[in-house]
């Protein structure tokens, strides 16, 4: 499991996935939904937490980290 990152999902699930891989793409695998508009990084919906930063899953990628590993949360959003 070397290179893999361990990924914390909102409901407890545990995954390891390899950097560079899309987040909405692991998430799919594990059943995990994720909301989506325009897959382009410029509406926010689909923003998830990881590890306590805010990113756009629909174009950023899990990447290598020097942590245990990664929690990730749904953000949440007063406007969707």
């Amino acid at each position: 499991m070397k290179d893999l990152v361990k990924v914390i999902w909102p409901d407890g699930q545990v995954s390891y996935e390899k950097p560079g891989k899309s987040w909405l793409e692991a998430a799919f695998e594990k059943n995990i939904r994720i909301p989506t508009g325009c897959l382009g990084g410029s509406c926010g919906a689909c923003e998830i937490e990881v590890n306590g930063k805010i990113v756009r899953s629909c174009v950023n990628c899990i990447q290598p980290t020097s942590a245990a590993s990664i929690q990730v949360l749904f953000a949440e959003d007063p406007y969707w």
